[in-house]
């Protein structure tokens, strides 16, 4: 079957395509374990983390931006024909210097379940990303490209906001990992 050169343009400007592109960091702080002192002690006075004036032994920030390309027919009417969506995440947690072996094997334990709660953070991340990215991709053709990026734009911000609501859900349920196993003793 032939076709016309007509017909393969019309067909590449109709198709629409996406990508998500992620780059996950890890950092690291140091505590110094103290046999006087607790693990929880000697975590709390090394974490940079604090929120509300309270400690927190591990963190996970990340950012999802979105760009996308429109293809804009003779009459004015638009459609999305590509998106690009980067989630950028940093993930924050301790590392234990000057433990005994007893307090290496909590504080292993500890750190392991901190990273199984901090990765669930960034799943998240990832869900957010994903569903910006098929959402702008989904949105119908529009009567003009501003109406589209307007549209587009508010569709982000929406599921941005709508992601960060499952977040603190997400640590609400957990009591921020504790039920992942993510709990030291007061010892």
């Amino acid at each position: 079957m032939h076709k016309s050169p007509l017909l393969c343009l019309l067909i590449v400007a109709n198709t629409a395509s996406a990508q998500v592109s992620e780059n996950l960091v890890y950092t690291y702080y140091t505590a110094t374990a103290d046999t006087n002192s607790s693990l929880r002690e000697s975590l709390n006075k090394a974490t940079p983390i604090h929120v509300d004036d309270n400690p927190f032994h591990a963190y996970t920030k990340w950012n999802v931006k979105w760009n996308y390309r429109w293809f804009e027919q003779a009459d004015g009417r638009c459609k999305i024909t590509t998106v690009t969506t980067d989630l950028t995440s940093k993930i924050t947690l301790p590392e234990l210097v000057g433990a005994t072996a007893e307090q290496t094997a909590v504080f292993d334990r500890y750190v392991s379940a901190l990273r199984v709660h901090e990765l669930g953070h960034y799943d998240i991340g990832r869900k957010t990303a994903t569903a910006i990215e098929s959402g702008i991709l989904a949105l119908p053709q529009m009567s003009s490209c501003k109406e589209l990026e307007s549209t587009a734009n508010a569709l982000g911000y929406q599921t941005l906001d709508n992601y960060k609501v499952i977040e603190k859900q997400y640590d609400a349920s957990t009591n921020h990992g504790e039920t992942q196993g993510a709990s030291l003793d007061s010892k």
